[in-house]
């Protein structure tokens, strides 16, 4: 793994793993795993827009904000697009906190094996071996059509976000 750049955490220096992905590049193909521990990859949501939300831990409180604001989102959304929160939480603790949380439009992907997203993303946090919050949004050819890497651990820009989703969606 070599440290492609830095990002300021709570007013911290952090280094991100994996390069700086851009919008039109091709999505990188990754893998996690669900809540069922099975694994899966971008090609599993092969056809779909994608709306990726990225947090550090579903169990802090701007992350569970932010899951919760895009599972309301999800509602308001058509079977062509798919809302994915990816984190480094255990797919069990995911689970239990949808669970809890009533969480049950968006599909949690748990990225704590290898860090493959993460690498593969470049939100992959060096000294932590967390996920930088962040929101891809992908459209259903796979292409990269909207980038947000939020820093010092605040809340990324919901109506930013949705507002270039909508336009991926036409």
């Amino acid at each position: 793994m070599k440290p492609n750049r830095t990002a300021k955490i709570g007013g911290n220096t952090v280094t991100l793993i994996g390069p700086e992905l851009k919008v039109g590049d091709p999505a990188p193909e990754f893998t996690a795993l669900n809540t069922s521990m099975q694994k899966q990859t971008l090609a599993d949501y092969k056809g779909k827009i994608k709306l990726i939300s990225v947090v550090p831990s579903l169990d802090t409180g701007i992350c569970d904000q932010q899951t919760r604001r895009f599972n309301e989102e999800a509602k308001k959304l058509d079977e062509k697009t798919i809302i994915l929160t990816i984190s480094m939480d255990l797919p069990f603790a995911q689970s239990r906190w949808c669970g809890a949380a009533d969480v049950d439009r968006v599909t949690t992907l748990s990225d704590h094996l290898d860090a493959d997203f993460g690498i593969q993303y470049g939100v992959l946090i060096q000294e932590l071996r967390l996920l930088n919050r962040s929101i891809f949004i992908i459209d259903a050819e796979n292409i990269i059509r909207y980038i947000q890497i939020v820093e010092d651990n605040g809340h990324p820009d919901y109506d930013a976000a949705l507002k270039a989703l909508a336009e991926v969606q036409g």
